[in-house]
């Protein structure tokens, strides 16, 4: 883990871009984030008991959100939002204002690179958003627009212009990010290896997304991270961010987007308790062998132009092809049409009439 860092850089798109954390606890985890995060607006969502007072370190421009702010803000249709489970964080991504999100959670810290020095995950976060993506074709140095790389030869140069990125995926130092059974057998197991890359996931590749250390273009891919129902009353937990990441991808598939994986790395201080992780994934284990083959066929028609209309035809197909497995995907169906609704009552078009009747 890093030490803390004197050197504040220059915040690359300061006020077009929030950074959301879920938690439970006083967030003192902030103060190694400081010379990074500072500049930024934060949007924190409180998860479990809101009569808890959670503390944030002074200097820090934040929004703190409990689950009576949810109930306020969303009415009958805060049932969309988890309780007692990260997936709340996605209450954040909705009432942001912002055209990026960056989302981390309160267990991860600053990591250093091969060279010692201290890694800015927010700042590269923002680079491989702000580059193309190339999802038609898979460029053998993986990410051409990063330094000192480009297109290979054989590249199509019809091609080369790439694709909006959507999403950029970051990885973890020190604890893996495992399932329960793997967590198991492997207690002692400790991610090292930091590789430097960045490449954009083929179209038609899916790919298990972690929240943990996460940023994307909310105008662009925003409706479709829904991070679903989880946690308390809910059968199943620990799938939020993958079931996020199955619906983003196959929609920015469909609607010519990309998604980047790799840098940054931040350093993943804490491991769930397994046995816990395995009640929450139990479920999950089983179903996700129905769940990955039904988002492997999806076919979204090409009416669906927008982030709304794809998901709310992903939602209608959850419920005609997944409700076989069990009566929770008929509930988070339906969830998936409340969350879009309250998105849009939220999120009005430019121009729309806002809820109070004003443009």
């Amino acid at each position: 883990m890093a030490a803390p860092v004197s050197v504040s850089p220059t915040p690359l798109l300061k006020d077009e871009l929030d950074i959301v954390i879920p938690t439970i606890r006083n967030l003192d985890f902030l103060e190694m984030w400081r010379p990074f995060f500072q500049p930024y607006h934060l949007i924190i969502v409180q998860d479990g008991d809101p009569s808890k007072t959670i503390k944030v370190p002074d200097g820090f421009d934040y929004e703190l959100y409990n689950r009576n702010d949810i109930n306020r803000i969303l009415g009958p249709k805060a049932s969309c939002i988890s309780f007692k489970d990260s997936a709340c964080r996605c209450f954040g991504y909705m009432v942001s204002k912002k055209k990026y999100i960056y989302t981390i959670d309160d267990d991860c810290f600053v990591a250093n690179d091969p060279a010692g020095k201290p890694i800015n995950a927010l700042e590269q976060h923002i680079k491989n958003l702000l580059s193309p993506s190339t999802p038609f074709f898979f460029n053998t140095l993986y990410d051409p627009f990063r330094e000192g790389a480009d297109f290979v030869r054989g590249y199509p140069f019809s091609l080369r212009e790439g694709v909006p990125t959507a999403a950029s995926h970051g990885l973890w130092l020190n604890i893996p990010d495992y399932d329960a059974p793997t967590q198991l057998v492997k207690p002692l197991e400790r991610n090292t290896r930091y590789v430097d890359m960045v490449l954009t996931i083929p179209k038609g590749t899916l790919f298990p997304m972690c929240g943990m250390n996460l940023a994307f273009h909310r105008d662009l891919i925003g409706p479709a991270m829904y991070f679903g129902l989880m946690g308390d009353g809910q059968p199943i937990g620990r799938y939020d961010d993958m079931w996020a990441g199955w619906c983003s991808k196959v929609i920015c598939d469909h609607l010519g987007l990309g998604i980047k994986t790799g840098l940054p790395y931040i350093f993943h201080s804490k491991a769930s308790n397994p046995f816990v992780n395995l009640r929450k994934e139990y479920k999950g284990i089983f179903w996700q062998e129905e769940i990955i083959p039904f988002f492997q066929n999806v076919l979204i028609p090409k009416e669906c132009t927008t982030v709304q209309k794809c998901y709310l035809e992903l939602s209608k197909q959850v419920k005609e092809k997944l409700s076989k497995v069990d009566p929770y995907f008929d509930k988070l169906a339906d969830a998936m049409v409340t969350w879009i609704e309250a998105w849009d009552e939220l999120n009005p078009p430019a121009g729309a009439a806002k809820p109070n009747g004003k443009a």
